[in-house]
């Protein structure tokens, strides 16, 4: 489904069309893929291996392989990113770029990107880019602390339920030195590609619901405790129950701040849940789901029930 894969350049808005977000009136081809700035560093690395040498551009120029690392890359603060079905899930992105001198990362031909992808490193099954320019700032002459973003699409971004895994993070930079970003020839561009930056969770988005029935109810008698536990399907991009999994059935005193487990049970087929408990003091009750490597933690909001 994905077709965005964007990269902006370090310092400023340099237009590069051929990678951009589609616009709403591209929004029905799904199935198209963009390139990225990371297929043109691939072109240049195959390239060089294929024909080392061949640097007709100014001596100042840097072809070739730049003197260029990433390090401290973090997304998304180390922690888990949950999408969901519709909405586009943004998240910080941060890493340290030490170049040589003759490194110029704040040329306004100069594009960096800090990414997230699943399979090869060479041939990547899916890849997730960053929508917008990285902020970098100096700490000297050749280190720079770099911020930006990576924007997931559940629609345009994710190929299937088969993306909720753990993704590796890469950098890629790319020098045009001063040539056409559209239509750069891949010898003559510097280009720098790191893989081993980390790794990143891709989750599913999940949800859980609680109703506590009947309201109010008579000391002793039976509550009967529903709810739901649904997770985001990226292959049809709907909600679906979440089935046989462990869930605790928790409730709250009145006055308290502490949820203390029940009982755990069991999602149906369809994700529902049921089961029943004595009414003894006014409290909410609530669903509590742990969560699992693909679907994130989620507690219903505490259902109040006053007994008479």
């Amino acid at each position: 489904m994905r077709i965005r894969a964007t990269v902006a350049a370090v310092s400023g808005a340099l237009a590069l069309s051929a990678l951009v977000v589609p616009s709403a009136a591209q929004a029905d081809d799904a199935h198209r893929a963009t390139g990225s700035v990371a297929d043109v560093a691939r072109a240049a690395e195959a390239g060089s291996a294929a024909k080392s040498g061949a640097r007709s551009l100014a001596a100042t120029n840097n072809v070739g392989e730049l003197n260029l690392t990433f390090s401290k890359a973090k997304v998304n603060g180390g922690k888990a990113i949950a999408v969901g079905t519709s909405a586009t899930k943004k998240v910080a992105t941060s890493f340290t770029v030490t170049h040589a001198a003759d490194v110029d990362i704040f040329a306004p031909d100069f594009v960096m990107d800090v990414s997230l992808y699943r399979g090869s490193f060479d041939n990547p099954t899916n890849e997730l880019y960053s929508d917008i320019a990285p902020t970098c700032k100096k700490v000297s002459a050749t280190v720079a602390n770099c911020t930006s973003r990576i924007a997931v699409s559940p629609v345009y971004d994710l190929y299937g339920n088969s993306d909720a895994t753990t993704w590796k993070v890469s950098g890629v930079a790319v020098d045009f030195n001063g040539q056409d970003p559209n239509n750069a020839d891949p010898s003559q561009i510097g280009w720098a590609l790191q893989d081993g930056l980390g790794t990143s969770k891709l989750q599913r988005f999940s949800k859980l619901t609680v109703n506590a029935a009947p309201e109010p109810v008579k000391k002793g008698k039976t509550l009967t405790v529903t709810g739901k536990l649904s997770r985001a399907n990226w292959d049809d991009l709907k909600y679906h129950g979440y089935a046989t999994q462990s869930v605790k059935l928790q409730f709250r005193k009145k006055g308290s701040s502490t949820y203390t487990t029940v009982k755990t049970i069991k999602s149906s087929s369809t994700g529902a849940l049921k089961t029943t408990v004595k009414a003894s003091v006014d409290g909410y009750w609530r669903y509590s789901f742990a969560g699992t490597a693909t679907t994130p933690a989620v507690s219903a909001a505490g259902d109040f029930v006053d007994v008479k």
